[in-house]
């Protein structure tokens, strides 16, 4: 029994959810989402209590896991589309910077060259300053995926904590060889 899935997800003011066949499309101040969801799944908008249902057709593993990954879908589209979704990230380090070139961002982050790296249609992007980056948009996977690719470029390392890192992230710094005498 899913508990997830068994709840309904409430369709919050200025939001329209519209279902036809396995698509599910989600429209609301902040833009406009669709996905299709699995055939063990079912989907159904009831206008009356504004609420989306989600069921499955049997209790096999599969569908148990679909049911609950479905309802926590849709309800991220719909919060998504609502207030929308937002990452921060903040470069440490002696001459890292990051500059935001038209649809591009470039980041000096200790390496030989920029990395230039291309901003997603369907996000936005801003740099406050020279070494934050905030990511914006209502698609809670994209937001999170084009943040995670930043990261990569130079994660955090452990003796100094240089690099990029999540807003309020804490690094574990390791001591380094001095610190064993």
């Amino acid at each position: 029994m899913s508990r997830i899935g068994n709840k309904p997800v409430p369709i919050l003011d200025g939001v329209k959810v519209a279902v036809s066949g396995r698509k599910v499309a989600v429209e609301g101040p902040k833009g406009k989402l669709e996905w299709e969801h699995g055939s063990q799944i079912s989907v159904n908008v009831d206008a009356d209590s504004k609420q989306v249902v989600v069921g499955r057709q049997d209790d096999e593993r599969q569908s148990r896991a679909f049911h609950g990954l479905t309802r926590a879908l849709v309800a991220n589209m719909i919060f998504g589309v609502k207030n929308g979704y937002e990452k921060r990230l903040e470069i440490v380090g002696v001459g890292y910077q990051v500059t935001l070139k038209g649809k591009a961002l470039s980041l000096r982050v200790g390496l030989a060259n920029e990395l230039v790296r291309e901003i997603p249609a369907g996000l936005t992007v801003t740099c406050p300053d020279a070494t934050h980056i905030v990511i914006q948009g209502c698609d809670k996977q994209l937001v999170g995926q084009f943040a995670a690719e930043l990261r990569s470029l130079r994660k955090p390392e452990p003796y100094k904590g240089k690099g990029i890192r999540y807003q309020g992230e804490q690094i574990k710094l390791k001591p380094g060889k001095a610190a064993s005498k």
